[in-house]
Formats: C-alpha cells, structure tokens, sequence
C-alpha cells in the first residue's frame, strides 16, 4: 500500500523534477500573468463535474488522451461544411463524452480572462485534476498550446490505437508518436478508471482463451451475446471510480476487458513492467505522470499557429 507520506512526496518530486521534460515553448506558468485564476477555475469545475457523476473523471481523461495524438482541441470540434470532425472516427464514436463539462469550464473561463486560455490547455488540465480528484498523481501541466482550426476525421482513424491491436500493433502504433512500450503501458494504466461498452469487448469476452473463465461469465450477465452494445461494464471491476494499480492486477489475473489491455500481460515484452506496476503503484503513478507529460506535448500548436476559441466546439 502507498501511505499518504509517499503520495505527497511523489506529487512534491513530480512537480519539481518534470518541469524541464516539455518542449520550451510550453511552461507550467504560461497564465501566471495573463491568467492567474485559469487553473482555480478549471479544478473547481472539474470538481463540480465528479461530484455529480464520479465516471466523468474518466471521461475527462480520455478526452485529452484522444485529443493528443495532437494535443490541439480538435476532438472537440463539430462537423462543418469544410471537414467532418474527429468525433465519428472509428475509436470515438458512441463513447467519447464530456463535451458539455468542457464547454462549460470554458464559459467559465471565458468569464475570467476572455480570450487567454486554449482549449487544448483545458483539456491537459481537466485531465490532470480528474485524475487527481480520484486518487491518482498530480503533475505540473505544461501550457501555452493553441487550438485547432480544423479537425480530421481520416487521422483521427489512422492515429488513435484501436482496441482490437495486438501488442506489436500497440508498440508501433505509439512508437510513431515517439512514445515507447514502457509509456504506453504506463498510459494504458488509464484504464484503471472508467468503462466500455459490450460492443466492443463481447468478442474478447465470448472469443478469447485468455481470460479468467469467472470473470467472463460476470460480465456476460451485463453484455448478452445478442443486443446491449451499449451496456458499460467497468474497466476495473474492483475499485472502477478509483485511480489506483487496480487495472494492472486485473490484467495479471487474466481480467483485462479490453483484447489490447490484456495483450500488454500475454506472454510478451511487457509483462513484467504490468507486474511490476500491479504490485508497486507508486512507480505507476511516477511511470504516468511523466508519460502524460511527454503525450500533452506532442505536436502542440504553438506562437501564432491556430487560435484561441472563444467556443470550444467551433473555431472562432
């Protein structure tokens, strides 16, 4: 078990030490001056948003994770009549939520210093405090990225991993991104807090051999063979609001949901980095928070590029 003691000197050492990993345009203290309560506002809006409903940390989490195979706020872009969003794409449709909590952090913010914050920075630091406000690590978010003027429905299918990747599928799909094996399993830890639905694990948990045969059949009574393909079932049967290692011992165990989470622990390159996080979680949550950090970092728009939306869900 990780004491409290640990956990602040974690999040202390976190705050220090990872400062200099961002590329130099972005800062932990872009807003500092030009918006001082950015950061204030954001936590107590995500605050608000778990309170009532503990899934949206999750939800929050996973919009950033897709939003930054580019980390410019163009997930949150609606279809027009020039492109077609990244929200229909293949790893997004029916499941990415969260929408209107940013939307309203934005009018929040708006209210506070118009014009100032991004999007795309919303998105980093809504990820972070929900990740936080559920147990997990906290990390010094670098800032300063710009939003997106458009959005691409192909890249989004090319770029975010699918679900149904092996582990070599999985490597190279992060790899392109310059992220390795050791991060994405790290990332993949993010799983520890929210759901999936049935349609996309009923062929793992009716099809595979390598899953825990009781667990299968627990999560069948939510998921029927035929029909429900939008039952959720929880990621981490256990503690499923709870940001913890919960996810790892489940993938040991053979009870991974998802075909790709349990590919990280089937006999392959990355199975003693899931055992060593299932049973150490103060080196997941060190593994993490710096992995969030190089992945918020990946190809920001920054300077003059892009802008800053007034409304998150259109450019301006």
């Amino acid at each position: 078990m990780v004491t409290c003691i640990n956990l602040m000197k974690l999040r202390i050492l976190l705050g220090l030490v990872l400062i200099g990993t961002a590329q130099a345009q972005l800062s932990p203290d872009y807003y500092e001056k030009t918006c001082p309560r950015a950061l204030y506002t954001i936590r107590n809006a995500v605050h608000k948003a778990i309170a009532a409903e503990h899934q949206m940390g999750a939800s929050l989490l996973r919009l950033h994770f897709h939003d930054c195979f580019g980390c410019d706020a163009s997930v949150l872009l609606n279809d027009t009549s020039t492109f077609t969003g990244e929200q229909t794409a293949s790893a997004n449709a029916g499941s990415l939520r969260g929408f209107t909590v940013i939307d309203d952090i934005k009018s929040k913010v708006e209210s506070v210093c118009p014009g100032v914050v991004s999007c795309a920075d919303i998105l980093a630091v809504a990820a972070r405090d929900s990740v936080v406000l559920l147990g997990g690590p906290t990390w010094r978010v670098q800032l300063g990225r710009r939003d997106s003027t458009t959005a691409s429905l192909s890249t989004a299918n090319t770029d975010i991993p699918s679900p149904i990747l092996d582990l070599s599928g999985l490597i190279s799909s992060f790899s392109k991104k310059g992220l390795t094996a050791k991060e994405m399993v790290a990332l993949s830890g993010g799983h520890t807090i929210g759901q999936a639905r049935c349609v996309v694990i009923r062929n793992r948990i009716y099809n595979e051999t390598n899953i825990d045969a009781s667990f299968a059949s627990s999560v069948k009574s939510n998921c029927p063979n035929n029909g429900g393909d939008n039952n959720l079932i929880a990621l981490d049967a256990i503690t499923p609001v709870e940001f913890d290692n919960g996810y790892f011992k489940g993938l040991v165990n053979n009870k991974g949901l998802i075909h790709s989470d349990q590919q990280l622990f089937n006999g392959g390159s990355t199975d003693s980095q899931v055992t060593s996080y299932s049973e150490n979680p103060s080196s997941f949550y060190w593994d993490f928070a710096k992995a969030m950090i190089k992945m918020g970092n990946l190809s920001p728009l920054t300077g003059t590029s892009g802008q800053i939306r007034t409304s998150c869900w259109k450019t301006n």
